[in-house]
């Protein structure tokens, strides 16, 4: 890791947070009653969700030229606690405490790999 550039680092990161937000739009475009079945997939929403889908991965494949292969997964668990917080703020999810283990237990091992412990 002493040669990782971090500019690849932040380029993954921020695909995989768009990511999560073309999931929140494409969780809205579901949550919304359409006339026609091709309202439901030809409207702003699930077109910009995949848009920004198809950003993501060109993110991801340009990060993976900076950073470690064992690196991304890593990176990529960060997702959940995106998806976590655009749950509860936007969707008005709750939480339990199963939910809350879960993400010190992510958020855990993104910090042991980051540290270099593992």
């Amino acid at each position: 890791m002493e040669n990782l550039d971090l500019r690849y680092a932040f380029i993954l990161l921020f695909g995989v947070f768009i990511a999560a937000v073309a999931q929140v739009l494409l969780k809205k475009s579901a949550m919304r009653h359409y006339s026609s079945t091709i309202k439901e997939y030809l409207n702003p929403f699930v077109i910009g969700g995949y848009i920004i889908f198809i950003g993501s991965t060109i993110m991801s494949i340009l990060a993976y030229r900076g950073i470690p292969l064992s690196m991304g997964p890593m990176l990529e668990a960060t997702s959940y606690i995106y998806v976590t917080i655009f749950g509860v703020t936007i969707f008005h999810e709750k939480m339990n405490l199963q939910k809350y283990i879960a993400l010190v237990f992510i958020v855990c091992g993104i910090a042991i790999y980051s540290l270099g412990v593992a």
